[in-house]
């Protein structure tokens, strides 16, 4: 076997893992793909010989793809006008495509990416690196030019920088889809309280409508603000959703007659929803598909 055959061999037996890096580091579907395909016309360019441990060494190849990506799009993201939400992984009860549940075992939270977004790239690439794939300090430090010790730094800091700012969410899926359902059910009847009752007092309500126009504003606070939204809006909205899985949690998906519309991300906390990632983003909805 030459080494363009045993690569692309390598490549595909551990492509599910790579696609979880790059996804973490991205927080898009769409440009974790693009830096799979960098990735392996990299490969194309390097000897076997050289290897002594190809999982590492192709992980950390993606990683040093994308903070190359997660710099050039740096400028783009902090001139965005509202809020910026990752795109999102989704699966209905009915849909079995063997690639989106291999990505919803593995799928990590919409506001964990959302939080691993206020994180410097080299920041954010040596804490997904090092503490969600246990790769080494030593294979991380020449990627972002630093030493083991600084690259160590990194990671610690990062580690800083979201403690107490991740939701944990509930684990129990069957509860987060009763406090959903619940939330569809108020939210169709208009419920004021119905809301009130189901939503942590500091819930958070974020929407990402990309280049659409939005009426209401990008970002709420608190449940009364959330509730009178939602009994503004639900009403006609709600009517158009279903129950989803949402990177691996139960959230919403909302469809029309020309397709995907919206995906709501929902953190279950407590049996109380203490946040509500609203994606509008066409180009982030684009690759949604559901069973009829």
């Amino acid at each position: 076997m030459d080494d363009l055959d045993w690569f692309a061999e390598q490549f595909e037996a551990h492509r599910p893992r790579l696609q979880a890096v790059a996804y973490r580091m991205l927080g898009s579907l769409t440009e974790a793909e693009d830096a799979l395909q960098e990735a392996w016309i990299r490969t194309t360019r390097s000897q076997s010989s050289s290897i002594d441990n190809i999982s590492a060494w192709l992980v950390t190849l993606v990683g040093r793809v994308c903070i190359d990506m997660l710099r050039s799009h740096q400028s783009r993201r902090e001139n965005l006008v509202g809020t910026w939400l990752p795109e999102p992984v989704v699966s209905t009860e009915e849909t079995h495509d063997p690639e989106q549940a291999s990505l919803l075992a593995d799928s990590v939270g919409l506001a964990l990416l959302v939080v691993l977004e206020s994180l410097e790239p080299a920041e954010r690439l040596a804490f997904v690196l090092h503490d969600m794939f246990g790769v080494p300090f030593d294979k991380i430090a020449p990627i972002v030019d630093r030493t083991p010790v600084a690259a160590r730094q990194l990671a610690s800091r990062a580690r800083r920088r979201l403690r107490g700012t991740v939701t944990m969410p509930d684990a129990d899926l069957p509860t987060q889809r009763r406090v959903v359902d619940a939330f569809l059910a108020a939210s169709r009847a208009g419920d004021f309280e119905a809301l009130i009752t189901l939503l942590d007092p500091d819930v958070v309500f974020r929407v990402d409508t990309g280049p659409r126009p939005w009426l209401g504003p990008a970002l709420l606070v608190g449940a009364r603000d959330v509730a009178e939204h939602a009994t503004t809006f639900g009403p006609r909205f709600a009517t158009l959703c279903q129950p989803a899985l949402v990177n691996g949690a139960a959230g919403i998906i909302a469809t029309g007659r020309a397709g995907v519309l919206a995906v709501v991300g929902i953190t279950v906390v407590d049996e109380h929803i203490a946040e509500i990632d609203l994606v509008l983003d066409p180009d982030k909805l684009s690759g949604v598909t559901i069973d009829d």
